[in-house]
């Protein structure tokens, strides 16, 4: 459990308030993993999560590679700034182009990372044969249907993965205290922390804790700069309307579930009113970019 979380738990017990919290099942394999990955590659968030819900979802290697963020950006699609950018980092984050596989490059970086259809396919594409599903939800994102997808996905005894693609500026600044956090789970204060930076970007979702005046969402994030480790705790008003993306390209929420629970999984999101689909995040795919540079050339 992240350690800002526990805190909050036993300062809540301490005032004599029972808080109910849950890790989604495989979340203890994904955070293990997460740990070793960290951090991402420059541009690769989306390629990142995914790889990370790949091996809580028990599939280690493709096509006689290992299964890390370089594989999973190739079968997504990923595109990569050519000229890195600094700015766009979280503060105290170089970045990293240690790329393992050759992926291909872009000029303009506004363009730059994986689209949420090239996430899926590569989910599709490694999922084990058909033993994961990946099910992608465009919303509408309110706390109600957050908490309705979330409430189905914990009663799963296999693997589930959540994949948020989110618009940071939303969020809380990952750096909440304790006092922050407690006061919001016991009495739903919303005074936080201001945003740690402004991008579209992918996370996953692992775990929530409820109290009387409020929830948190733990995110397991791609930078070990955000909140403890690269884990960090938002409240779920911060997170829905991050998920909504109201002021840039739209996000959504692709859930990686054992092929066996799907269906159920559809039933709970349909009865929510959540819409399947995927959505425009506004990243281009590597086919886009091939297909510019053959235009240039004439």
């Amino acid at each position: 459990m992240d350690a800002a979380l526990l805190a909050a738990v036993e300062d809540a017990a301490a005032h004599g308030v029972a808080l109910r919290t849950r890790l989604l099942a495989g979340a203890p394999e994904l955070l293990a993993r997460h740990r070793r990955e960290l951090p991402q590659r420059d541009d690769l968030c989306g390629a990142f999560c995914a790889a990370l819900a790949l091996r809580a979802g028990g599939i280690d290697r493709h096509d006689n590679e290992p299964l890390d963020q370089d594989t999973v950006a190739l079968a997504a699609g990923s595109v990569v700034s050519r000229v890195p950018d600094p700015s766009i980092l979280p503060d105290g984050e170089p970045g990293r182009r240690d790329y393992r596989l050759p992926i291909p490059l872009i000029d303009d970086g506004k363009l730059s990372g994986t689209t949420a259809a090239g996430v899926m396919r590569a989910l599709e594409l490694i999922g084990a044969g058909g033993s994961l599903e990946a099910i992608a939800f465009s919303g509408p994102w309110t706390p109600r249907t957050l908490d309705a997808l979330f409430d189905r996905c914990e009663t799963f005894s296999r693997p589930v993965a959540l994949l948020a693609n989110h618009a940071t500026h939303h969020l809380w600044g990952s750096s909440a205290s304790t006092e922050q956090l407690v006061a919001h789970l016991l009495h739903g204060t919303a005074e936080g922390p201001a945003p740690d930076w402004d991008v579209g970007h992918f996370a996953c979702v692992v775990a929530r804790s409820e109290g009387p005046g409020g929830s948190l969402y733990a995110l397991a994030d791609t930078y070990p700069a955000l909140g403890r480790g690269g884990v960090h705790l938002q409240p779920r008003e911060r997170l829905a309307a991050a998920l909504a993306r109201p002021d840039m390209p739209a996000g959504g929420m692709i859930v990686l579930v054992d092929a066996r629970d799907a269906a159920e999984l559809r039933a709970g999101a349909s009865a929510a009113g959540l819409e399947e689909g995927l959505w425009d995040n506004g990243s281009i795919e590597a086919v886009e970019v091939d297909a510019a540079d053959e235009a240039e050339g004439g």
